[in-house]
């Protein structure tokens, strides 16, 4: 085993049922973490996504959209995605107020294309698929993704653009779906739509990358055998979710794919990131890294 660096390592990850599960063996001292000590810095993925850009944290969850601007200064660690299997962020209108419920996926693209529309933040991996589904320029506001829904309920904007658990409450609060970004990239191009990873920096040698990545994988894998425990530890993070609703959205999140990307995983980002560079939306990649 290398030497631990003796300094503290900064992990940032958002205040999410997903995340919160993801890390609970680790902030828990459930299992073994080789000589090193992270101190966990609880923030919404657009900041964290900001602090990866000016290299403030070790380890951080990020968008994947962010990712294609921190290939300089960050590696992409194979475990801890979030992957919309068929599912993921989406376009809501008040009930009622949405297009014709038979209209086709180019009415609503047109219907969408002339409303005022609520994102979460420019670095997030939905305002990134929202202009891959709707061209690069639409009417849109930045509002945090927990205030989507009052900006809508306001008359402030016509549609949301929602992340995370609004995409399982949304009904409940009076909505409609127009549009799933997951439906439509799946249904695209048969591969899940990659939305979050973790990263680390580059200035790690090869071997602490590794080290660190088998942490994370211990840690995952340990939230799924003691399932009920990492989701009791991640109720903190609930944001008013009963237990089951939040089992539900953090089984939407943390599944196979967060253990390792694997194959179509891996493909996923480099179509997603690859569809992006395309249309001039986020730099060219020549290559993904990822750690072994």
């Amino acid at each position: 085993m290398s030497h631990a660096p003796s300094h503290t390592l900064l992990l940032g990850h958002s205040p999410d049922p997903d995340d919160a599960f993801m890390f609970y063996a680790m902030a828990a001292g459930k299992i073994d973490l080789l000589g090193y000590d992270f101190e966990h810095s609880l923030q919404d993925i657009q900041t964290l996504n900001e602090r990866a850009l000016r290299g403030e944290l070790h380890l951080s969850a990020v968008s994947i959209h962010a990712y294609a601007h921190l290939l300089e200064t960050y590696a992409l660690l194979p475990c801890g995605a979030s992957m919309g299997d068929g599912y993921g962020p989406m376009f809501v209108a008040l009930q009622g107020r949405g297009p014709a419920a038979d209209a086709s996926l180019e009415e609503k693209k047109a219907w969408l294309r002339t409303k005022k529309i609520a994102v979460p933040g420019l670095m997030t991996s939905a305002y990134l698929s929202a202009q891959l589904f709707l061209g690069r320029e639409f009417d849109h506001r930045v509002v945090p993704f927990d205030q989507i829904f009052d900006a809508v309920r306001s008359g402030a904007v016509d549609v949301g653009l929602i992340i995370h658990e609004g995409q399982l409450t949304y009904a409940n609060e009076g909505f409609e779906k127009v549009a799933d970004m997951g439906e439509w990239f799946k249904e695209e191009t048969g591969l899940p739509l990659p939305l979050g990873g973790n990263v680390i920096r580059k200035d790690f040698t090869s071997e602490q990358r590794s080290e660190i990545n088998e942490i994370m994988k211990a840690s995952i894998r340990y939230g799924l055998e003691h399932r009920r425990a990492a989701v009791d530890h991640s109720m903190a993070h609930a944001r008013g979710m009963e237990v089951p609703l939040a089992d539900e959205f953090i089984g939407m999140y943390v599944n196979d794919y967060t253990l390792d990307y694997g194959e179509s995983g891996r493909a996923a980002i480099r179509e997603f990131l690859g569809r992006a560079a395309d249309q001039g939306l986020v730099p060219r990649l020549d290559k993904l890294e990822f750690v072994s």
